[in-house]
């Protein structure tokens, strides 16, 4: 009796649960901070389940940018992730978050930001047609250089700072993601 009654109870238990852990039929998640990413679902709607993205929301929030990640885009966003905010010199994460460095904190933010929906072999495509580099324009209005190294992607900000993609080709309704393991700086 006890385990007849169990049975309905696990499967409520699941069922409650399904929304949160299951992708839509046929939809391939990819983990990114310990949390499934829905190509069905936005920018912002998948990062903010990231663990490892916590302060790039908070700037995101900061910059008033939710709404335009929000849109329809497509955007390709390189997400630095906590570690690489860890990185900047002390003090650099806490100033940028005041409201008085919004434009700043916007030009960082959006200097992460390309038009469009760049998979990582399209970005290897291009780097290929232009000799072992690659340039793009990003939303901020500088540019990125994208290179291929030690079979990664490599992603090169105006200051020289360089960035590797770690994960790659986090398909979103929106756009995509590529993480990456350094804040990028115009």
């Amino acid at each position: 009796m006890k385990r007849i009654m169990l049975i309905p109870a696990v499967a409520a238990a699941l069922f409650a649960f399904a929304p949160h852990t299951m992708a839509k039929k046929g939809e391939k998640t990819v983990m990114v901070g310990g949390a499934p990413m829905y190509p069905s679902k936005n920018i912002v709607e998948n990062a903010v389940n990231s663990k490892d993205h916590t302060t790039l929301v908070a700037a995101v929030k900061a910059a008033g940018l939710v709404e335009t990640l929000q849109s329809a885009g497509p955007f390709t966003v390189f997400a630095p992730t906590n570690a690489a905010f860890d990185m900047l010199p002390a003090g650099t994460v806490d100033n940028l978050l005041k409201p008085e460095n919004k434009g700043t904190l916007t030009a960082v933010l959006t200097y992460h930001v390309v038009a469009g929906r760049w998979s990582a072999q399209q970005i290897m495509d291009a780097i290929k047609k232009g000799g072992g580099k690659y340039t793009a324009k990003t939303v901020q209005g500088e540019d990125l250089t994208f290179m291929w190294k030690d079979n990664w992607v490599w992603v090169k900000d105006a200051k020289g700072n360089v960035a590797k993609v770690t994960i790659k080709d986090v398909n979103q309704s929106n756009g995509v993601i590529h993480v990456i393991d350094k804040v990028l700086m115009p």
